[in-house]
C-alpha cells in the first residue's frame, strides 16, 4: 500500500500472532481483523474529521488503528491484553512511523477507563469484543461528554438491539439506555471471513450521533427502564408494580405521565421513560 500507513493482511496478522506467542481467547473475545478493505470501510463509514480524537477499544494486534491513524488527531487505543498493549507502539511505528506520535496506548480495561485517561475524546471507532459491546458503549457515553459520535463493529444480533425503534421486536434495555445518550442505526454487515479467528456468529456495524438527553435524572431513568424490561410481557400497570410500590401506585404514576397503564414496555421511548420517572 501507498501512503504514510502500512495496513496488515492475513498473513501479517499470523506472524504477529505466531510473534507473540498468541492464541485468541474467548474470554477476552478475541477476533482480529485481517482484511485491509474491511478497515478502510470502517473508517470511511465513521466519517471522522482531522481534528478528531479517536477511542478504540481492543486495538489487538493494530489492523484498526494503522488505518484510523492517518485521518485524525489522535487515537486512543484502550487494550486490557498487556501481551497486545507492549506490541501496538512497534507495530505503528514499523508500519506508520510517521504517524507514531498520534498514537496513545492506554492499559485498562474498558469498562473502567475513565475519562482523565482519554483526554480530548471525540469520537468511539472499535471492533468490539462481543462480550462486553454493549456495556462498553454506554460506559463511554457516559464518561465522555465531549464523544460525539462512534461507529463499532459488534455481533450482528447486539447491533439490530442497539439501534431498534420503540415497538419492534428488539427493543429493550440497551436499546432505550443507548438512546439517552445518542440517535443509533445499523451500518451494514460484516462478513464472518475477514476475521481471524473466525467467529460462530454474524457481525454488524453500529453508528451512532450524540444528541441532547431528554430531561429528568439518568441514574432514575435507567433504574425504571430495568424495572420495566423485567416483565416486559406484563402490561405496565403489573410490570411496575414492584418499581411504583404497588399496582395502583403504578397505574397512578403512568397516568400522570401521560401513558395508557395497559402498554408494555416496549412502546415507550426514551422521552416516555423519562417524563414517567420524574412523576
Amino acid at each position: 500500500m501507498t501512503g504514510p500507513s502500512r495496513l496488515l493482511g492475513p498473513a501479517e496478522v499470523r506472524a504477529l500472532a505466531d510473534e507473540l506467542g498468541l492464541r485468541p481467547t474467548k474470554k477476552l473475545g478475541q477476533n482480529f481483523v485481517h482484511d485491509p478493505n474491511t478497515v478502510r470501510r470502517i473508517v470511511k463509514a465513521a466519517q471522522l474529521s482531522p481534528d478528531d480524537v479517536v477511542v478504540e477499544v481492543g486495538p489487538g494486534l493494530g489492523s484498526l488503528t494503522l488505518a484510523l491513524l492517518p485521518e485524525v488527531a489522535g487515537v486512543h487505543a484502550v487494550e486490557i491484553d498487556p501481551l497486545l498493549a507492549a506490541r501496538l507502539p512497534a507495530t505503528v511505528a514499523d508500519r506508520a512511523p510517521s504517524l507514531a506520535d498520534r498514537l496513545t496506548v492506554v492499559g485498562a480495561d474498558a469498562l473502567r477507563v475513565t475519562a482523565a485517561q482519554l483526554p480530548g475524546a471525540t469520537a468511539l471507532v472499535a471492533n468490539l469484543p462481543y462480550n462486553v459491546g454493549v456495556p462498553v458503549v454506554l460506559h463511554l457515553l457516559a464518561e465522555l461528554p465531549a464523544l460525539r459520535r462512534g461507529l463499532v463493529m459488534v455481533q450482528a444480533e447486539v447491533a439490530e438491539r442497539l439501534a431498534a425503534a420503540p415497538g419492534s421486536k428488539a427493543y429493550g434495555v440497551p436499546s432505550a439506555k443507548l438512546a439517552w445518550y445518542a440517535a443509533a442505526r445499523r451500518a451494514g454487515p460484516v462478513p464472518r471471513a475477514v476475521f481471524w479467528p473466525v467467529p460462530g456468529v454474524d457481525s454488524g456495524l453500529l453508528a451512532f450521533d450524540r444528541r441532547d438527553p431528554p430531561p429528568g435524572d439518568r441514574e432514575a431513568v435507567f433504574t425504571l427502564i430495568d424495572a420495566a424490561f423485567a416483565q416486559r410481557r406484563k402490561a405496565l400497570r403489573s410490570g411496575l408494580a414492584g418499581w411504583a410500590g404497588s399496582p395502583a401506585a403504578a397505574e397512578e404514576a403512568l397516568r400522570a405521565a401521560g401513558i395508557d397503564p395497559m402498554t408494555r414496555a416496549e412502546r415507550l421511548g426514551i422521552d416516555d421513560f423519562a417524563r414517567l420517572a420524574a412523576v
